[in-house]
């Protein structure tokens, strides 16, 4: 074989070689190019789940402040032997304490995440460890915490509306969460009203609602947190 057949093969080699580089580096731009497209779409989306989350947490926590305002003033007018508010004022403040609504996180695009190995593309160390934070520790501590408030929410709700016989009609196509509820009849029971018992359930609904709140507001401060961490992430 001669230098020149030597040559022709050695080139031929070396277009081979560059070929198969140059597609193995243009292979790899795609992939890389494709993976920070689908890793910036789901934060996109993430930062609209955690925009929705911070929205529903501020309505729990208006209605929790509500609730409480409407506990202060029963209990006000109990202390008073029931001269501050009429026995129609009590039943329609009564009706509208809510302390068992549930705070249920949107975790889906998060579990998309972290099934597809979109999650491993984030760089963001903090935002990594704020979403495992909010949709491991603390969505498992809420749902402990929903489920004794709901518990409780049961009889809270049996016990005034049994004894004092309420009656009321429901839109479902009103209110922030599942709908409004409006008074129709009641039986106003004085002695149960001014008991220890009545008096007691208003006190740990209350504390339910504290302590409920607070819950709220660390997951508020995290979500809130992971959002402006999301926008860092997508902008760099």
């Amino acid at each position: 074989m001669n230098i020149q057949s030597y040559k022709k093969y050695f080139f031929e080699g070396l277009v081979i070689f560059f070929s198969v580089f140059l597609s193995l580096y243009v292979g790899n731009l795609n992939e890389r190019k494709a993976n920070f497209e689908k890793k910036q779409q789901y934060v996109y989306d993430l930062m609209e789940t955690l925009n929705q989350d911070i929205f529903q947490i501020e309505k729990l926590m208006d209605q929790l402040n509500k609730s409480e305002k409407f506990i202060n003033s029963i209990q006000n007018d109990i202390d008073s032997k029931h001269k501050l508010l009429s026995d129609n004022d009590v039943i329609n403040k009564l009706i509208d304490i809510e302390v068992g609504f549930s705070f249920f996180p949107k975790d889906g695009i998060f579990n998309q995440m972290i099934a597809t190995g979109t999650f491993e593309l984030i760089k963001n160390k903090d935002l990594k460890m704020n979403l495992l934070e909010m949709y491991n520790h603390q969505k498992e501590r809420n749902f402990a915490t929903s489920k004794e408030i709901d518990e409780f929410n049961l009889k809270f709700r049996n016990l005034p509306y049994s004894r004092f016989k309420i009656r009321f009609d429901y839109n479902l196509l009103e209110g922030e969460f599942y709908g409004t509820r409006s008074l129709t009849s009641f039986e106003f029971d004085s002695e149960f009203y001014m008991s220890k018992d009545f008096y007691g359930i208003l006190s740990q609904a209350k504390l339910y609602s504290n302590m409920y709140k607070r819950q709220l507001n660390d997951v508020l401060k995290s979500n809130k947190e992971s959002l402006l961490l999301c926008k860092e992430e997508v902008d760099n």
